[in-house]
């Protein structure tokens, strides 16, 4: 378990595994969640910034019929209320690029169209559950970094690294000297990529955010960054078939839309953008949703920062090593790719050997083994605890179903 120091901050640019890995974090009580800084990403920072605004309905509608479940939901507290802000709307450098194709329109696959009920047009000053802010999310972040004790807040980033570069920028000697962990979804290393057959989409977005952040002098503290490419984010998944048996045996797709009446409002929210997240992993072939971002709130979970003089530790069952690579920003069919140095990096394997057995060989480093001088490079998860182990967890905090 981790513990009371966990207290992260999500830079999130909610989509659909975006609002499922929010519904987890307010259900962990490992954590206290301090604030929201909403980015673009999946899609516009506005749509983003609205999604957020229904997670939270849904959860204050499900409490208002069953408040007994209230205990479920431990950041979900009027009087602990997480900071809503706005952070980066575009990338240091170049174009927005979306992820509009997968994620739809409004981020949520098109529900806005779909489902009417689920709408929200206007926004409020005040929120019972939330802060609302006009300040920027970089600000709201740092504001957090100097009131709480150094060391102890975790930076979850689940979208495109441009809010914690923008950060790094207006106050980077006090970031280094007072950030716990960061905590980063994106890459791909020895996989293929999600938005281009090399890179996937959170470092597609923002490469130079990446490059300024990962591979530079005036970066993050890299001993405490931890980065959950997709590598092994990817073989953690929900199979719809699960989620049908499990949570929603009313669930199929589309053409047989959610009925809110039939369900309770958190089970009616998540079918009402997993029924088109459903089609549009079955045109790939698969019939389940990768949790990539969930992955990295879990990680965040169990791995709390660690305190100044003590070497980094990973929680039981968790595993990492250090590679070595460089991000291709300006490539016409490689942007967002990481380039990985196999001379310096310890994935590196003798000409002609068996890749597969050599990466098994060099791999992994031993939990609890992670401050011992390994070279240099970042840090990447290379094994959780398992894909089982957090889908039984997240079947259970988000929805409470139980399963054995």
């Amino acid at each position: 378990m981790a513990s009371p120091l966990a207290s992260p901050i999500p830079v999130i640019n909610p989509g659909v595994d975006d609002i499922i890995a929010i519904l987890f974090a307010i259900a962990s009580p490992e954590i206290e969640i301090l604030a929201y800084t909403v980015s673009y990403g999946n899609t516009d920072s506005d749509s983003s910034y609205l999604n957020i605004l229904k997670a939270y309905r849904a959860i204050e509608c499900f409490l208002e019929r069953n408040p007994l479940e209230s205990s479920r939901f431990p950041n979900f507290n009027s009087k602990k209320r997480p900071i809503l802000a706005r952070g980066a709307v575009a990338p240091l450098e170049g174009e927005i690029h979306s992820a509009q194709y997968f994620h739809g329109r409004d981020g949520l696959g098109d529900i806005t169209d779909r489902h009417p009920e689920l709408f929200l047009e206007s926004l409020s000053d005040c929120h019972p559950f939330l802060e609302m802010t006009s300040r920027s999310g970089a600000d709201v972040a740092i504001d957090i970094l100097k009131s709480q004790p150094a060391r102890s807040v975790t930076y979850v980033a689940l979208g495109p690294l441009t809010t914690l570069a923008l950060m790094m920028r207006k106050e980077n000697q006090l970031i280094r000297d007072r950030i716990g962990r960061i905590v980063c979804m994106g890459g791909a290393l020895d996989v293929p990529g999600n938005t281009s057959p090399v890179a996937e989409f959170n470092f597609f977005a923002d490469p130079y955010a990446v490059k300024e952040l990962l591979l530079s002098e005036q970066g993050v503290p890299l001993d405490r960054f931890v980065m959950l490419p997709l590598d092994i984010t990817t073989p953690h998944e929900i199979p719809f078939r699960a989620y049908e048996e499990i949570v929603d045996p009313a669930f199929h797709s589309t053409q047989i839309p959610s009925v809110s009446e039939d369900k309770s409002p958190l089970t009616h929210f998540t079918s009402s953008f997993l029924e088109r997240t459903r089609e549009i992993m079955l045109q790939f072939g698969k019939d389940a949703m990768e949790l990539h971002d969930i992955v990295a709130v879990w990680c965040a979970t169990e791995n709390p920062p660690f305190e100044d003089n003590k070497p980094t530790e990973l929680a039981a069952g968790w595993q990492g090593s250090r590679r070595v690579f460089d991000i291709e920003r300006k490539g016409e069919l490689t942007r967002g790719m990481l380039v990985v140095d196999r001379r310096e990096d310890e994935s590196a394997y003798p000409l002609g050997a068996n890749r597969s057995e050599a990466q098994k060989k060099v791999n992994d480093i031993p939990s609890g083994t992670e401050g011992k001088d390994y070279g240099l490079g970042i840090f990447c998860i290379t094994k959780t605890p398992g894909p089982q182990v957090l889908l039984k967890r997240l079947l259970y905090r988000v929805w409470g179903c139980l399963v054995p």
